[in-house]
């Protein structure tokens, strides 16, 4: 299976399918509103491009720090950090209900579940995972 085989439900209920990114970068991060490190919205803002594209996870596994709805997310990300790059609907990245995109990336990088928020997979424009990311890592690989 490919990851362009995947797809996700953004926030506002639409699939996107990850085929409609090929040729392109592809950084997927579980996020978070009130965490720690949730400043790397403005960051993650920066990085998303023409030829970066960042897919936004939102996840209330860690610390139930993701309370919001899909609507109270989409409009924090927006007012605070100025984020137009695409989110999903919240998901979970650990355990049996796992989002396909996540079990995917982690089984093909030999990860067994993910530690925290705004980890990332970097993805590269031919649909290999090239790197891994914890939270605190920064993105000048990208």
């Amino acid at each position: 299976m490919s990851i362009y085989d995947l797809s996700f439900t953004d926030n506002s209920g639409n699939e996107i399918k990850l085929e409609s990114f090929k040729g392109k970068n592809i950084l997927i991060v579980n996020t978070a509103s009130n965490c720690g490190y949730t400043t790397q919205y403005s960051d993650l803002q920066k990085v998303y491009s023409d030829s970066v594209v960042v897919l936004g996870f939102p996840c209330n596994q860690f610390g139930n720090q993701e309370p919001g709805n899909n609507q109270d997310i989409k409009e924090f990300c927006t007012t605070n950090y100025g984020v137009k790059f695409p989110l999903s609907q919240k998901v979970e990245v650990n355990g049996p209900n796992a989002h396909p995109i996540y079990k995917h990336c982690k089984e093909s990088t030999g990860i067994t579940n993910i530690g925290w928020n705004f980890e990332k997979f970097l993805i590269s424009s031919d649909g290999s995972i090239t790197h891994y990311l914890s939270s605190h890592q920064v993105l000048d690989i990208v």
